[in-house]
């Protein structure tokens, strides 16, 4: 398992903080791969806020015809104790 730091920003971050945003469309450039840790920190007018929403990647999906080369489709599930206000 490999833990990928990512920024969020607004409205995204909070989407994905609050459950409603339950996937994540991202480049693939990190090498994600289903049961590692996506944690997202709050990225706000070229600034780091603090707050951070971590979650496990339970799905991958690339390729077409649904994607672009180069991007992926990240299913998420919360891990609730991994986040911080």
């Amino acid at each position: 398992m490999r833990v990928h730091e990512v920024k969020s920003v607004q409205p995204h971050f909070d989407d994905v903080a609050s459950g409603r945003k339950t996937a994540e469309l991202r480049i693939d450039d990190r090498g994600y791969h289903v049961g590692d840790l996506l944690r997202q920190h709050e990225f706000v007018n070229g600034e780091l806020t603090g707050n951070v929403v971590a979650h496990e990647i339970t799905h991958k999906l690339t390729g077409g015809p649904w994607l672009a080369d180069g991007y992926c489709m990240l299913s998420l599930a919360r891990i609730p104790h991994e986040v911080t206000y």
